[in-house]
């Protein structure tokens, strides 16, 4: 029988992932891209255990251990004093209770290996969807380009701003957060004398935070400083950003943050926008995945993790299904939409509880980080770090 043949609209983090693993699943797939390169701004970007161990099965253990950074733990520390509030061991610890290591990367490397393994070469560029069209055999996608592409089926993972949601649900407008992300890479050796180990920091502080690790093999400091701000015109992921006004928002703080900032050369600044969750994920031969149907805040550091999951879970229960489409749809849905819903609500909460100001919420917060862990209890660790997608999806019964 011939093999069906998947339309993957986007290749970032997630669009790329869950083109390889509907390829592992026996599926023929054409990955489109709207730009003309795949380029990412200076930025970092978390791995954790649960989708470090899909990556691993799509062959790319080696290419990890090489580009990415293991951290030793997660510290949080007050913003004032420095003074260490909890920490969550990770490295050795985190890999032993889960079977897959925490990694950190630079977006760049990450996309590269990605692309990689799914073919470089293979990857259909300067691709901008403008439309979509489906019918019982097949699905259309239409490009600004004038060419068309002809599936069984269609993937959206474009984005937050995912136009293949758009052809079929509307436009419907991010909301913005209140926050506003500072981001850059130092590196390493203007920072040396810190003697920073390798762990993820999160200085908290009132109306904001600051988070900093290595990424790019240990070659950069990778930091994102998060503040409140009212109003946000653009929705742009890369603006320029101004270092000066960055350390003016740290004003304050402990002094490593400032002396953090001074050590690069650029900063962009970005709106964090996410969106309420959505009712729909699929209709007839498409479905979305990652940021178009789930964009959450990066106060999980889950994003990608989440978008490698759907991927995932999608191949599996396409094969689980016997590539019965609209069967593999609503297992799917089923299946992911729990699961990156609460993720989602527990990013928005972290975004309450990282910025406190001084007080007595502020004080019953700290207790609990020093208490019930960094990452939350030991049970919700389990459910996070110890998901397995494909076993998950390998397993379900679809209800009907």
């Amino acid at each position: 029988m011939k093999p069906l043949h998947a339309l993957v609209i986007g290749a970032g983090i997630g669009g790329t992932a869950a083109a390889i693993a509907l390829r592992r699943a026996g599926l023929d797939v054409s990955l489109f891209e709207q730009t003309m390169a795949q380029r990412e701004v200076g930025a970092g970007i978390q791995i954790s255990p649960n989708a470090s161990r899909l990556l691993r099965r799509y062959g790319l253990a080696d290419a990890m251990a090489r580009a990415a950074v293991r951290p030793a733990a997660v510290v949080f520390r007050r913003w004032q004093d420095g003074r260490v509030l909890g920490r969550e061991e990770l490295g050795d610890v985190l890999e032993d209770r889960y079977g897959s290591p925490y990694y950190h990367f630079h977006r760049a490397d990450l996309i590269a290996l990605l692309a990689d393994a799914f073919g470089r070469k293979e990857i259909k560029l300067g691709r901008r969807l403008i439309n979509v069209e489906q019918d019982d055999s097949g699905v259309t996608a239409h490009f600004d380009d004038g060419t068309s592409a002809r599936g069984d089926l269609l993937i959206g993972a474009d984005g937050i701003h995912s136009r293949v949601r758009e052809c079929l649900f509307g436009e419907e407008k991010p909301r913005f957060s209140g926050q506003i992300a500072y981001r850059g890479l130092a590196p390493v050796e203007r920072v040396a004398h810190l003697g920073l180990p390798l762990d993820v920091t999160n200085w908290v502080g009132p109306g904001g935070h600051f988070v900093h690790y290595f990424v790019a093999a240990g070659r950069f400091l990778n930091f994102v400083a998060v503040s409140e701000a009212a109003t946000w015109t653009r929705e742009q992921w890369s603006d320029r950003g101004s270092i000066s006004d960055a350390v003016k928002i740290y004003e304050g703080w402990h002094p490593q943050i400032a002396t953090i900032l001074n050590a690069v050369d650029e900063t962009f600044k970005w709106a964090l926008f996410d969106r309420n969750p959505f009712p729909e994920w699929t209709q007839g031969r498409i479905a979305l995945l990652g940021d178009a149907c789930h964009p959450m805040l990066p106060f999980m550091a889950q994003g990608a993790a989440q978008a490698i999951e759907d991927g995932a879970a999608l191949a599996a229960c396409l094969k689980h299904a016997a590539f019965d489409i609209p069967s593999a749809f609503r297992a799917y849905v089923t299946l992911r939409k729990p699961r990156a819903t609460e993720v989602q609500e527990r990013s928005r909460a972290n975004s309450i509880s990282f910025h406190m100001p001084d007080g007595p919420q502020q004080v019953e917060r700290d207790h609990v980080l020093a208490t019930r862990g960094v990452r939350g209890s030991p049970e919700a660790m389990n459910r996070l770090y110890g998901y397995d997608a494909e076993a998950v999806a390998a397993t379900l019964e679809e209800k009907p």
